[in-house]
């Protein structure tokens, strides 16, 4: 069986474990439960994996709790962030889950012991609050704690089941892909919600090498709408870690989806000295100024919406937002979330952002940001994708690459939106499509109903309109007519009609003079 059979394998095995060990319970209120179990195991192999050292006589989870001194305790929560005794480990608890009539609350202090571990070590703001969603507790779980027990110790048992192999031999990749096949599959059956947090990883590739393109290195990547972590996770996956000197960064609105980001950079081996994960509103209430600026960014962050804008008079004079002149609409702030994205760029970086297509075209504000962005040569590219490429919307939407570093004057467009693989219930983009894509960006050079470069002057005598279809002429899918060639046949079909009507009326004569 190859790698990819296994993996494909391994998939459908988590998501049948993930739906059976559920019950009654709605997947998109149960997930937590999965992927913090998931989370649970990894954390407990990765930690005893390190305590042991490659020893094979050491054994960490058949050790006694009390052999465990200060000084190793220190060393470790230094080194991978937290600690986890012997008797806290996944293989430990899972082992006795099922006659464990505390079960709930065992766990429960478990999770507390690790997170609380980290406490006054550099780790505590990025372990505190990881379990805070699985609720041990919870009426989801059922009405009893005998019910509560019986449904947890399911879960753990089902992902004990999955076969990872040796966590040692390259297999942190699998607990990776297999936490975010269940993020993606649980967003695909979420609806609208799910695409908020999670954007699709065809879709991420295609951000992180138009983000990344022709770096060497970069200082730090950033996503200021970070969700579940996708887009910066995308980003060490296609390039070698090397090339990210200091760490993944990423500001997250949403409590849940910051605990999702924070655990899915654990299970991708980032260790909490290389990530950053801020929970917070980044319009209003930024991290990172004393970071910025980012050589990288990239972003999918939410389409349209409503925020303070002009309600707050202090917003004007904010750093991001001043040189416009302008803010964003209070009911559409996209151009917010660009113009922030553009103060955090550094003078070699780009940014790519995915946005809502009106803003490109609209009058008012938008208009007068886009003047902004392209009287300062900040936008090097817009390219329109196909529709239902995202979980929750059909929308078509773009990619805004914004750049401090052009060597001229002109903006390119390119019009992707016939670039898809349509797969069940959404479109996908192929590794070929991203290759043709990059290749477009590349180049710059011009091709007929794809790709075009357009001039700053051709730009503003048209309003500052940044829509790829006002500058790429729509492929005419029609087919050719060939006028003389038809007009020779309808010729020819007439000439036939004719002497079939004589052929007709000559029959029709002949009757009649018989029967006279």
């Amino acid at each position: 069986m190859t790698s990819s059979q296994q993996r494909a394998a391994l998939q459908r095995q988590i998501w049948q474990i993930a739906n059976d060990v559920r019950g009654a319970v709605d997947g998109w209120d149960f997930k937590q439960y999965v992927l913090g179990t998931l989370f649970y195991r990894f954390i407990s192999e990765n930690f005893a994996t390190y305590i042991e050292g490659g020893d094979d006589s050491i054994h960490y989870a058949k050790l006694d709790d009390a052999v465990i001194t200060p000084e190793i305790k220190d060393d470790a929560v230094r080194t991978k962030g937290y600690f986890i005794y012997p008797s806290q480990l996944f293989a430990t608890v899972v082992a006795t889950a099922s006659t464990n009539e505390s079960l709930n609350t065992d766990l429960a202090g478990t999770f507390a012991a690790i997170e609380s571990s980290a406490n006054g070590y550099p780790s505590e703001q990025d372990i505190k609050g990881l379990f805070a969603d699985f609720d041990t507790t919870s009426n989801r779980l059922g009405n009893t704690v005998k019910d509560k027990n019986a449904r947890l110790a399911d879960v753990l048992k089902g992902v004990a089941k999955l076969e990872f192999g040796d966590f040692e031999d390259s297999k942190i990749d699998l607990f990776g892909d297999a936490y975010e096949f269940l993020i993606s599959n649980y967003a695909a059956t979420a609806g609208k919600s799910g695409g908020e947090f999670f954007t699709p990883q065809h879709v991420s590739k295609l951000i992180a090498q138009l983000a990344m393109h022709k770096q060497s290195s970069v200082n730090k990547i950033y996503d200021p709408a970070c969700g579940s972590g996708s887009l910066l996770l995308q980003a060490k996956k296609h390039f070698d870690a090397h090339i990210i000197e200091d760490g993944f960064f990423g500001q997250e609105i949403n409590h849940t989806t910051y605990n999702l980001a924070r655990m899915n950079m654990f299970l991708h081996n980032i260790n909490y000295d290389k990530f950053d994960i801020q929970l917070g509103n980044t319009l209003i209430a930024p991290h990172f100024g004393d970071d910025k600026p980012f050589d990288a960014i990239v972003s999918n962050p939410p389409y349209s919406v409503k925020w303070i804008g002009s309600d707050d008079p202090t917003l004007i004079n904010d750093d991001r937002f001043a040189p416009a002149g302008v803010l964003a609409p209070k009911s559409k702030a996209d151009f917010a979330f660009v113009l922030h994205a553009l103060s955090y760029l550094s003078a070699k970086g780009r940014a790519a952002i995915v946005c809502f297509p009106g803003i490109f075209y609209r009058s008012g504000a938008e208009q007068k940001i886009r003047q902004y962005l392209v009287d300062n040569n900040y936008v090097e590219t817009v390219i329109s994708l196909a529709p239902n490429l995202f979980f929750g919307t059909t929308i078509a939407v773009n990619i805004l690459v914004l750049s401090k570093h052009k060597t001229d004057t002109n903006t390119q467009f390119i019009d992707a939106s016939g670039l898809f693989k349509k797969e069940t219930n959404n479109n996908t983009l192929t590794d070929q499509h991203i290759e043709d894509i990059m290749q477009a960006f590349d180049s710059k050079a011009d091709v007929a109903h794809f790709a075009k470069s357009v001039s700053f002057e051709a730009i503003a005598a048209n309003d500052y309109n940044l829509s790829v279809s006002s500058y790429i002429e729509a492929r005419d899918n029609r087919e050719a007519v060939d006028i003389a060639k038809l007009n020779a046949e309808l010729k020819t079909t007439v000439d036939k009609i004719d002497r079939l009507r004589a052929d007709i009326d000559a029959i029709v004569a002949e009757i009649e003079g018989e029967a006279a």
